[in-house]
């Protein structure tokens, strides 16, 4: 008897729907076969379903078995088939008399005494099930919270084998999980961090809130202890909240890489990720045999803070490149092509020089020119071109270090930020997910129209500083932002100059 059974495997963030059809032919030689171009782990899967299923009181057949996982050109890898290939076998074999099964899409990978451990990718295959119209998903009970946010999905969580026999057999009545949206919102609303907590360093926080309120790339050089990381950590509490659509996608990619806590229902909170200057390209853009998402793409609708940033290597630097600039990551090979999103505010962070003192009023630095040239020119001009901003951050005086007021707080430069996204909702109305940032070159030149002060005012500035034309269009964008904050509808030419003054750094670079 043929038994066929909906599951999925991945691509990217994407599932793929996956037939698992079970051939259980009681006229064969004895033996297991699993094809359909499976992986290490698919294949492997046959002897963990034989212990699981003998484990939980059934056993499997002991004539010729075929399993194929259509279509059989996609490659199939991870342990998410074995539920399916458990249940597969049982109701070959006659052990499940229901058709149940036909109205589920099931993942979820076995243990040996026949418990049902979480797997990767179970909000793609709620969202792939509704796709397809299917009545729901079988999947693990620590990935059900996860699967549940989809609406019109019935998500069935099982614990072990034996469950997953009795809900399809119609003996055991499961209750799909259901998540409470606002609720899981209105928990995740609360930070740990606040602006409040950073003595000194105003003008970097209104850097900070302009980055924040029109999506710009800031880097911030300043020597060691200057509060560099201290002001990145809490960049994402001025950031709006995320909304349902970037949460399910953000949810989606950390999911499918293995980074989303059991029990997890949705990341609430915009990604904050911080890879160490030792990781290489394929850790920070993504890559591998089969394509993986980096780090680029686990801040997506968040911020990418990159500490120490010209310790990182030359080739990882440039290949931030293509994100920076479209917003996704392609990854090519040989058999296919795997696209990441990967939309993010870069927030790097660097020293003067070697020493990290050359800017210090309080200490000497000790490198010669040659070495602080040596230093700077690791970042590549193409690079500093596609951050929009450069911030110097100073050493904090004692007397703001002992100054028992707090500064601005997250609060109030939030509203700051509202104002000037609410701006651009308006402005951008047929594409919710575009800010000033991101503007092209149509998009420039419909609003970001100058007067003649405005145009002497950055033809000087181009001139004395030599920027480029990417720079010069970076100087219109984060202009356009502080337009914004200040509820004007025309750019000035104070605008235009405090825009200028974020990219000083490029004479020095």
């Amino acid at each position: 008897m043929v038994a066929r059974l909906h599951s999925a495997t991945f691509a990217g963030i994407d599932a793929i729907r996956i037939e698992v059809e079970v051939d259980v032919n009681r006229h064969g030689f004895a033996g297991t076969a699993v094809v359909g171009l499976p992986d290490a782990a698919v294949k492997e899967s046959t002897e963990r379903v034989r212990s699981a299923m003998q484990n939980s009181g059934f056993s499997f057949p002991r004539y010729k078995t075929v399993i194929n996982l259509a279509p059989a050109d996609l490659r199939k890898e991870g342990p998410a088939f074995d539920l399916a290939i458990a249940l597969g076998v049982l109701i070959g074999d006659g052990g499940i008399l229901s058709e149940r099964h036909n109205d589920y899409l099931i993942i979820g990978e076995l243990a040996l005494d026949g418990r049902v451990r979480p797997v990767r990718g179970a909000l793609s295959a709620a969202l792939l099930a509704r796709e397809h119209r299917l009545r729901g998903v079988i999947v693990p009970a620590d990935n059900g919270r996860e699967a549940g946010v989809v609406d019109g999905v019935e998500v069935i969580g099982v614990s072990s084998l034996t469950e997953a026999i009795g809900f399809l057999s119609g003996e055991l009545p499961i209750e799909p999980t259901v998540v409470d949206l606002n609720a899981v919102f209105a928990a995740a609303s609360n930070y740990d961090y606040d602006f409040a907590e950073v003595r000194g360093q105003e003008h970097v926080k209104r850097a900070l809130t302009i980055a924040a309120a029109g999506g710009h790339n800031v880097l911030m050089i300043g020597p060691p202890g200057s509060g560099k990381t201290m002001l990145a950590k809490r960049m994402p509490t001025i950031l709006p909240p995320l909304t349902l659509e970037e949460s399910l996608e953000t949810t989606r990619i950390h999911s499918v890489s293995g980074e989303l806590p059991p029990g997890t229902a949705l990341l609430a909170t915009r990604p904050v990720r911080t890879p160490h200057h030792s990781a290489s390209t394929p850790a920070l853009v993504g890559g591998g045999t089969i394509p993986q998402a980096g780090e680029v793409s686990l801040a997506h609708f968040g911020v990418l803070f990159l500490d120490e940033f010209p310790e990182f290597s030359r080739a990882a630097l440039e290949s931030l490149r293509q994100p920076l600039e479209d917003g996704r990551v392609t990854i090519a090979r040989a058999h296919a092509t795997t696209e990441f999103p990967a939309s993010f505010i870069l927030i790097a962070a660097m020293n003067p020089c070697p020493c990290g003192y050359f800017t210090d009023p309080r200490r000497p630095c000790k490198c010669s020119p040659l070495q602080i040239e040596r230093y700077l020119s690791r970042i590549s001009g193409p690079l500093i071109d596609r951050i929009d901003m450069h911030v110097e951050v100073p050493a904090v005086p004692f007397t703001e270090l002992r100054d028992q007021r707090e500064g601005t707080s997250s609060a109030a430069l939030r509203e700051q930020v509202t104002i000037a996204r609410n701006a651009q909702r308006r402005r951008f109305a047929s594409d919710s997910r575009m800010v000033n940032g991101r503007m092209n070159g149509k998009l420039l030149r419909n609003h970001c129209v100058l007067d003649n002060a405005c145009e002497t005012v950055l033809r000087q500035s181009m001139m004395e500083l030599g920027l480029s034309a990417r720079a010069h269009d970076r100087v219109l964008r984060v202009s356009r932002t502080i337009t914004d904050m200040n509820q004007r509808d025309s750019i000035t030419a104070e605008d235009v100059l405090e825009a200028i003054h974020f990219r000083r750094l490029d004479r020095r670079m």
